[in-house]
């Protein structure tokens, strides 16, 4: 099974308090640190004042168009890695309108956890290998 390369800091969004807390505790065990938000209204200013390095967002929230959610976040960072976690089970209209709105992957809230941690961690190593690159990138263009 992938590992992620080091400790990482998540931000999990999900209306359902078990869901949350379950994933987050998780990730924990896993040695990294996580917090969990249950109101989609407050992820954005929650984003605007800490750091995570990846979110992890159910795109089904009562008072928040998961989607739209997405894009706002999209449109604050644009490398910042959003993973839906989804319990639609695969809805292909609503997982291609959160890859267009900017999530780099989607993952279903049924599968077993070490799954969605292997999918977390090769989404997390893509992330982090584009990041290098560009930085290579602009570092090889700023100079000439």
């Amino acid at each position: 099974m992938e590992t992620a390369p080091s400790t990482v800091e998540f931000l999990v969004a999900d209306d359902d308090p078990r869901v949350a807390r379950f994933l987050s505790a998780y990730l924990e065990s896993k040695q990294h640190t996580s917090v969990s938000l249950t109101d989609g209204t407050g992820i954005l200013s929650w984003l605007e004042t800490n750091h995570c390095e990846v979110v992890i967002i159910d795109i089904n929230f009562p008072k928040q168009d998961g989607i739209s959610l997405i894009s706002s976040i999209r449109s604050a960072d644009q490398n910042l890695p959003i993973i839906v976690f989804t319990g639609l089970g695969y809805d292909e209209e609503k997982m291609h309108a959160a890859l267009r709105a900017g999530a780099n992957g989607y993952v279903s809230k049924n599968l077993p956890a070490e799954q969605l941690y292997s999918v977390l961690s090769r989404v997390l190593m893509t992330t982090r290998t584009h990041a290098r690159r560009d930085a290579r990138l602009t570092s090889i263009l700023s100079a000439v």
